[in-house]
């Protein structure tokens, strides 16, 4: 049977967020962390492909957590039902497990996937990463660093960042984004921003993967300590794979879409902060 949390009178403004895992203790888990960061969410959990999509066929549901590994099916498979079917086909899917860098870098996550979670992050970390989906954060206290050399995307991109809190600096091109982390770390203010998103094919002799390669490289700033995020068009795999590889935190398909780059934003900074704090302290 699953678990159902709260009451059965579900108001329309309470998130429902369908947990799927074989392991009952790891459904509960995440069932309190989620309470404790959106206290209104309902939270249905489910230790079966099948189960989930009974519950799916049976009422709305505004995001799912699955495991890659269930007891019935893979968790890809039960995303491609998930996305096969009529009903809720466009909601957001994020995968939850221990061994989502492997997936990654073999490129076995595909597009029925609209996100993944490391638990190596920590389940509290989890709750702050769904939040972002059902219960977005309207302002953020964030300095972007932005490289993109098309106006009219920068444009349109900027205009989403802008709009919920961030702070940006936009440049168009990776020699532009260098002049300026080498002026903040010559004024002693180094990284100088907050995260650093942009995109990988870029006008010039530099793309976003050798504006990469120099912020791990030169200025040896890890994950933690500045976030790079890299949009990419490009399907290639091995592309793909390199670029994590490399050293970018995560990756942004074009074209963008708005709730899915703030989400990864929030979600990035919010890490970041953490691992700056603990260094501190």
């Amino acid at each position: 049977m699953a678990e159902v949390s709260l009451t059965q009178h579900i108001s329309s403004d309470e998130p429902r967020v369908l947990v799927v895992d074989g392991s009952r203790v790891v459904r509960r888990l995440i069932e309190r962390v989620l309470k404790a960061e959106l206290p209104h969410a309902v939270v249905v959990g489910c230790d079966t492909g099948e189960e989930a999509l009974a519950h799916l066929r049976d009422g709305v549901i505004d995001l799912v957590t699955t495991a890659l590994r269930l007891p019935d099916m893979d968790g890809m498979r039960l995303a491609h039902a998930i996305r096969d079917s009529n009903s809720q086909a466009y909601i957001p899917i994020v995968v939850v497990s221990g061994d989502v860098q492997e997936r990654l870098l073999s490129r076995q996550l595909d597009g029925a996937v609209t996100d993944y979670f490391d638990k190596a992050q920590g389940f509290d970390a989890l709750a702050a990463f769904i939040r972002g989906y059902v219960r977005p954060v309207e302002n953020v206290d964030g300095n972007v660093l932005y490289v993109e050399d098309s106006r009219v995307v920068a444009l349109a991109t900027r205009r989403m960042m802008e709009k919920c809190g961030f702070t940006v600096a936009h440049v168009v091109s990776v020699e532009a984004a260098l002049e300026l982390l080498e002026t903040a770390r010559g004024e002693g203010r180094a990284p100088g921003y907050d995260l650093v998103l942009t995109d990988v094919s870029l006008k010039g002799e530099l793309s976003g993967g050798d504006l990469l390669e120099r912020i791990r490289g030169h200025f040896g700033y890890t994950k933690g300590a500045l976030p790079v995020l890299i949009m990419t068009g490009d399907d290639n795999p091995a592309n793909q794979s390199a670029l994590l590889r490399a050293g970018a935190n995560d990756l942004v398909h074009k074209p963008i879409e708005e709730r899915l780059l703030v989400t990864k934003l929030q979600f990035q900074l919010r890490v970041a902060r953490r691992v700056r704090g603990a260094a501190q302290a």
